[in-house]
């Protein structure tokens, strides 16, 4: 990567971006708390990513706006079409693992 120029590395890097929203749009059961429990980050956090990102080149990025782009669709609808309860196994994994990271 590093003998790539600066504009073809950053085109590369946004092409791998929308290929893993779309991979994350084609595995909906995949659910949130399983990618915090598994890889520390999810949807939303992708989000909060491009906020981020905006805000540090100082444009300005409205979070349900980012998360309607990961989540292709307003979070609302998604959230009432997809999101399943979390079970107490995944629950008390993430608490585990916050836990981890404050201690």
């Amino acid at each position: 990567m590093q003998s790539l120029d600066h504009a073809t590395r950053t085109e590369l890097e946004a092409a791998a971006f929308r290929r893993l929203l779309r991979h994350l749009d084609a595995h909906k059961e995949v659910q949130n708390i399983e990618l915090m429990n598994l890889a520390d980050f999810c949807r939303n956090c992708l989000a909060k990513w491009l906020v981020a990102e905006a805000e540090e080149r100082g444009d300005a990025l409205d979070y349900d706006a980012a998360r309607e782009y990961v989540y292709g669709m307003p979070y609302s609808e998604w959230k009432a079409h997809y999101q399943q309860k979390a079970t107490p196994e995944q629950l008390a994994a993430f608490e585990a693992r916050q836990a981890q990271q404050q201690g």
